[in-house]
């Protein structure tokens, strides 16, 4: 089998080949910290991840880099009007990115640079694009240097414009370009900005353009030519346009493919800080689990915009994910009874994975193709489980862990914590004090004292525990309609 990938560059999918056999770098535009992030952010961030989960369990060795644009004019805007030093700012949301992506159990980044800690890189880059006859500084001493769009005929390759369609360039002060096209490498430092937020150069003080710092950062850590380049369907242009084509013209052969993942819209907009619709992550998880919130995001193609909606509708969605995700949590954790330990105990890594998952993965990360045979394993291990054929729900159970561990939602492992099988502490004290009551139950079932019986299950449910009782004695799950406070109805106990 050979893993094939959408190419944004030439608009279909394509063999991928690496540059260098059993290696792979990647390199995704990351955050841009100027405030809290939204699910659309993360969604970019969840959907790589999963590409890069797959490339290891392909057995390649990935080099994954993924930048923070701490400097821009909307961190130096927010953090004035918030009263503190931009590069203080500029870190407590980058913070909270951290937080978000490990929310969702997205890998930490091989490296996350920051711009800042790469100007040397910039400058140098932009006296490339100089010496080469791509990019001028501004007439008017400024400090702005521009690159100039006409000296590079190949502008407009990534997106299949020409330059007649490209808008004029929104950055820097349009009255020092020779065509309102170009685009700014370097803005010039102005009245009323902080001192930090500059550095000397040889055209005067200033600080790096958007499109510049990944650039530069990306040749950086993965050198001139590199393999996949990837990032949100909004930035092909101007961004991606931009970076591929003062790289070229820079003389590096730069990102040999182009991957870009659709975004999370409500009610058909895309979300976003201007239009109000944002949700964040620490929001979001108060009211689903955060399993389940990657469970959503990862469920749909990634090229694929996800309709999140807002009020009923967005509830339904989180109902509909969170009844699929526990449909395999809760075949994994009755498997792992039944076999006293064992399905939490293997390595999901060691396990091979179906060849119908392997081939919808390998078709452009055909994830709903993937989670199709996630699900036709999960029933028929249900059916082994009634049958209580171990052998056949050691296997099945061992393929789920593999399958959705590659998609991030592996129910046993470790960052979650869900499965009794888990290393969480936290869930191991809370089984002691659910037993406890579990125990109380059983006791006054047995005197028939319904009334203890029913309040102990209400209290249970209240505080998120299901109680089902089954031929090998009572066993308990959370249920996450109820750890936001809704509490579920339970049934009597006569």
């Amino acid at each position: 089998m050979t893993l094939r990938l959408y190419d944004s560059a030439t608009r279909e999918v394509r063999d991928f080949v690496p540059l260098v056999p059993g290696s792979v770098g990647i390199y995704v535009c990351g955050a841009t910290p100027q405030s809290s992030p939204h699910v659309g952010h993360v969604r970019a961030a969840v959907a790589f991840d999963v590409l890069r989960r797959w490339l290891i369990r392909r057995g390649y060795e990935v080099t994954y880099i993924r930048n923070v644009t701490d400097i821009d004019d909307k961190i130096l805007t927010k953090s004035a009007e918030a009263g503190r030093p931009w590069w203080a700012h500029a870190y407590r949301y980058e913070r909270e990115f951290d937080a978000a992506y490990r929310a969702l159990g997205v890998l930490p980044a091989t490296y996350d640079p920051r711009a800042t800690g790469h100007i040397p890189e910039m400058v140098e880059l932009v006296q490339r694009l100089i010496d080469r006859g791509h990019a001028y500084p501004a007439a008017d001493g400024s400090g702005d240097v521009y690159f100039d769009v006409h000296s590079w005929p190949a502008y407009g390759e990534l997106t299949r414009q020409g330059l007649d369609d490209v808008e004029p360039a929104d950055d820097a002060d349009p009255r020092a370009k020779r065509d309102p096209r170009d685009f700014a490498l370097w803005k010039g430092a102005k009245p009323g900005e902080p001192a930090t937020a500059s550095w000397e150069t040889p055209w005067g003080r200033g600080r790096p353009g958007w499109h510049l710092e990944c650039s530069a950062m990306a040749t950086r850590y993965l050198g001139s030519e590199f393999d996949l380049h990837g990032g949100g369907i909004d930035l092909r242009f101007p961004h991606h346009e931009n970076e591929l084509a003062q790289s070229r013209a820079a003389g590096d052969p730069f990102a040999r493919y182009w991957l870009h993942n659709g975004w999370v819209v409500t009610d058909g907009e895309k979300m976003s800080k201007s239009l109000g619709n944002t949700l964040t992550i620490e929001a979001l998880v108060r009211h689903v689990r955060p399993v389940v919130l990657r469970y959503l995001l990862t469920a749909a193609h990634y090229r694929s915009a996800i309709e999140i909606g807002e009020g009923p509708e967005r509830e339904t969605r989180f109902a509909e994910a969170t009844a699929a995700y526990e449909r395999i949590e809760g075949f994994i954790v009755r498997a792992d009874e039944l076999l006293g330990g064992a399905v939490a105990a293997l390595d999901p890594a060691a396990v091979d994975v179906p060849e119908a998952f392997a081939v919808a993965m390998d078709d452009d990360l055909a994830v709903s193709a993937a989670l199709a045979v996630v699900h036709d394993t999960v029933r028929a291990g249900n059916v082994a489980l009634a049958e209580r054929d171990e052998t056949a729900v050691r296997a099945a159970a061992g393929a789920v862990r593999a399958m959705t561990g590659v998609l991030g939602v592996d129910p046993f492992d470790p960052h979650w914590g869900t499965g009794r099988g888990g290393d969480s502490p936290l869930r191991d004290a809370l089984d002691v004090l659910v037993r406890a009551e579990i125990d109380a139950r059983a006791a006054a079932r047995k005197e028939r004292d319904f009334a203890t019986a029913d309040a102990i299950r209400a209290r249970l449910a209240a505080a998120g525990v299901v109680v089902e009782d089954t031929t090998d004695g009572a066993r308990w799950t959370l249920d996450s309609r109820s750890v936001d406070g809704r509490s579920v109805d339970s049934p009597r106990e006569r």
